[in-house]
C-alpha cells in the first residue's frame, strides 16, 4: 500500500490547487540556483561541452514555466500571462547580472530564446493543463478559459 501512496502524493504535489504556492515557491528557489550556480567561474563553459546555450535556456525557462504555470491560481490565460511575465523578469534579471561578470556577458538573444520558450510552454499548457489536472487526480477539470 505505501508504493500507492508515493505517487498518490507526488501526484497531488504536482496539480493540486492546495500545493500552488508551493510549486510558484519552487519555481523561485530553482532560478535563484540557476543563477548562483550558472554565476560560478566556468560551470557554464563545463556545461556549454554538454548543451548550447539555447537548449539551457530553452530547457531551464520552459522548466520554470511550466512550474510557474502550474504554481499560479486563476484561469488558464491568467496562469499563460503570469508565467510568461515572470520569466520575462527572470531572464531579463539573468543577463543583466551577467553583464557584471567578466567570464560572462549578458545577451538579448538568450533573453529571446527564454521567451520563446516561456510562451510555447504556456500556450501548450493553456490546453493541455486541465486535462493533465483531470488525469492525474482523477477528477472533472474544467475547460480552459483561453
Amino acid at each position: 500500500t505505501s508504493s500507492r501512496i508515493m505517487p498518490a502524493t507526488l501526484l497531488q504535489l504536482c496539480f493540486a490547487d492546495r500545493y500552488q504556492r508551493l510549486r510558484y515557491r519552487t519555481a523561485l528557489v530553482l532560478y535563484l540556483l540557476v543563477i548562483l550556480i550558472g554565476d560560478i567561474p566556468g560551470v557554464r563553459a563545463d556545461v556549454g561541452e554538454y548543451a548550447s546555450g539555447g537548449v539551457l535556456h530553452s530547457f531551464g525557462y520552459g522548466v520554470l514555466t511550466l512550474i510557474l504555470f502550474s504554481g499560479t491560481g486563476g484561469g488558464m490565460a491568467r496562469r499563460a500571462l503570469l508565467s510568461v511575465l515572470t520569466v520575462a523578469a527572470m531572464g531579463a534579471l539573468d543577463e543583466f547580472i551577467q553583464s557584471f561578470l567578466p567570464y560572462r556577458h549578458g545577451s538579448v538573444h538568450d533573453w529571446l530564446v527564454d521567451m520563446a520558450a516561456a510562451m510555447l510552454v504556456s500556450l501548450l499548457l493553456t490546453f493541455l493543463w486541465p486535462r493533465m489536472v483531470d488525469a492525474a487526480l482523477g477528477k472533472s477539470a474544467p475547460l480552459p478559459d483561453a
